[in-house]
């Protein structure tokens, strides 16, 4: 029995006890009764709540433990000396089996996943409907305790509100919780890896060649950390071409919006820029490898300027396209939050329109868009579809933008693409990268969210 049927029955038996509920709860209202504390609504929801929400919980533990439970029945009927010493082959040994018996490969590399996989079955389907007869016991405990305890004068009301409160707070908590263990896992592996490369080398160094070698004596077999080159290429393509295109045409393009354009067209052509922040990012990155990448090359060969096949400018004028509904929202918003008192007394005084927009109305509004720049350089940094398929993975630290550079993010990729051990350098350096990357985009959406938040206090 698949895990989403189990679910659909629960929310079924919780029907069931909303309606059961509900109709115990109407009988409440009868003449001669006391006024029930609650309405019937309320009686229901505390019944059907408390069947669903404990047997959901423990469907969610059981498909944790479950999984353990499953390897060590599959394992159980199996010499040990027959299985592999090392827990990743033996890890890979199950993986198989489990693929086998899901029907997701017919041919598997280790023989003995055959012999594992009708075991693996057989484990899964008891497993499964012992948890569903456990979850079924909690529901109907559950459901009939709280079904017990309805009466004219039982608070449902604020027993629901408080069930809904706590699910609410275990939501927030799961999304603080998961945050939370990024960064835990993020920083100790960046921790291991400062144990083996000196900080100052990777935050100063200016050569960036992370292959170790197999053998010690062999060229390289240290491999070069210095991540210079990488943090400015990301600023290069992100923070300098790609806010060199975004901002001008965001902002110019919220001025027409909100001051020039008639509404009719407005309608329109809003939802239609802001449609770009939508696109894959893999759709820009095509664009720039083979239209924009080209054109530029060829521009530098008419004009006799060393260009490479993949250039920092392809892919910033790509990256500062893609994030131009950033700051075009952004600045519409500020623009139209400033008030109209404001453009008022500016035409009073004889200024015209553009002087209104050029002396009022944009200083006026400048917090709103700065935040917007702001949050555009942090979603530019962060992006590494269109620096692969453009920029290329050369780690030049160069100001010309027709040449090849490459990002933080396109590095962490190239680290951990493929099979790699977990304790050498040169894995470790990418968590080092994302260490790096994640405290400055922290950076730049505090300072963001701050001016934002000063501004609407000015403005609301």
């Amino acid at each position: 029995m698949s895990g989403f049927t189990i679910i659909l029955l629960i929310l079924g038996l919780g029907l069931i006890a909303w309606l059961s509920a509900r109709a115990k709860a109407m009988a409440f209202a009868t003449p001669g009764i006391a006024r029930p504390h609650s309405r019937p609504n309320y009686h229901a929801w505390y019944v059907a709540l408390a069947a669903i929400v404990p047997a959901l919980l423990f469907l969610t533990v059981w498909s944790i433990v479950s999984t353990s439970l499953i390897d060590q029945s599959m394992l159980a009927g199996i010499d040990p000396a027959n299985l592999p010493a090392d827990p990743a082959a033996r890890g890979n040994l199950l993986a198989e089996a489990r693929a086998l018996a899901n029907g997701e490969i017919a041919n598997p590399f280790n023989a003995q996943a055959r012999d594992l996989a009708p075991a693996y079955e057989s484990a899964r389907g008891f497993y499964a409907w012992t948890g569903f007869g456990i979850a079924l016991l909690i529901a109907f405990a559950a459901g009939g305790w709280a079904y017990t305890r309805l009466s004219p004068s039982f608070r449902a009301r604020t027993r629901v509100e408080r069930i809904v409160m706590g699910l609410l707070l275990a939501a927030s908590l799961v999304a603080i919780l998961t945050t939370l263990g990024i960064v835990a896992s993020v920083l100790f592996e960046s921790i291991r890896f400062f144990s083996m490369v000196s900080p100052v080398e990777f935050l100063t160094g200016l050569n960036w060649s992370p292959q170790i070698a197999i053998r010690a004596d062999q060229a390289g077999s240290s491999g070069a950390f210095g991540a210079v080159p990488l943090f400015w290429g990301t600023i290069f393509i992100g923070a300098i071409i790609a806010m060199i295109v975004a901002i001008p045409l965001g902002l110019m393009s919220a001025i027409y919006l909100t001051q020039y354009a008639r509404p009719g067209f407005r309608k329109w052509v809003k939802p239609i820029l802001e449609i770009l922040a939508g696109v894959p990012t893999v759709v820009y990155g095509y664009f720039a490898a083979l239209t924009v990448a080209p054109a530029i090359r060829d521009f530098a060969m008419m004009t006799g300027i060393p260009s490479s096949t993949e250039s920092a400018l392809a892919a910033g004028l790509v990256m500062g396209i893609m994030i131009i509904p950033f700051v075009s929202s952004m600045a519409d918003d500020s623009l139209s939050a400033v008030p109209q008192a404001m453009r008022d007394g500016s035409l009073a005084m004889g200024a015209t329109r553009s002087e209104t927009i050029k002396k009022v109305l944009v200083p006026a509004a400048l917090p709103g868009v700065i935040g917007g720049v702001m949050l555009a350089v942090s979603r530019a940094i962060g992006e590494t579809m269109i620096v692969v398929m453009a920029a290329g993975l050369a780690a030049n630290l160069t100001a010309n933008p027709f040449e090849s550079v490459t990002t933080v993010t396109t590095q962490i990729v190239q680290l951990l693409t493929g099979d790699q051990e977990f304790d050498s350098p040169k894995t470790l350096a990418a968590f080092a990268l994302g260490l790096v990357l994640f405290l400055v985009t922290l950076a730049l959406n505090i300072i963001a969210l701050r001016v934002v938040k000063k501004y609407r206090e000015a403005y609301d």
